[in-house]
């Protein structure tokens, strides 16, 4: 699994120009399900952006999270993010899991930060949307998750 975290003070995502999710300060989650992720990922990556530290305290200090500065969640499904530029001009998404394997997944990650107490708005699955937001700070973070590879045989 693999997600840019951008913490906004305000962001909205848009399916046919209107409105389908918004919030006000917290993090927008770019949310890709990569080939082999499962529930393990889902789950450590909720827990990850339920209790990260990503906000300033009085001193200036990233020190706070989600549930102290009352932030909220916008997570959107983006498998692009899991796409590689490295070769060629086209973009290649080999990594990217199909949708039919991504989307239960991504509805566990969305369930899973809501479990933790964090209120999460969401775009619409594999639909074109529009993304708005105001990256407070900057602060951008990237997050990856890899599934452990099977075991080798002896």
């Amino acid at each position: 699994m693999r997600i840019v975290a951008q913490r906004v003070s305000r962001a909205e995502v848009r399916v046919d120009g209107r409105p389908v999710g918004t919030i006000g300060c917290g993090l927008l989650l770019l949310v890709a399900v990569e080939r082999g992720d499962g529930q393990d990922q889902a789950e450590r990556a909720a827990h990850r952006f339920a209790t990260l530290r990503t906000f300033e305290d009085e001193q200036g200090k990233l020190n706070r999270g989600l549930d102290e500065v009352g932030g909220e969640v916008l997570a959107v499904s983006q498998f692009t993010v899991a796409g590689s530029i490295q070769k060629g001009r086209r973009p290649d998404f080999f990594a990217a899991a199909p949708p039919e394997e991504a989307e239960p997944l991504f509805d566990a990650f969305v369930g899973e930060l809501r479990r933790a107490g964090v209120r999460v708005a969401t775009g619409v699955f594999r639909a074109q949307m529009e993304i708005e937001l105001v990256n407070d700070g900057p602060v951008t973070y990237v997050w990856e998750d890899r599934p452990a590879p099977p075991p080798t045989q002896a």
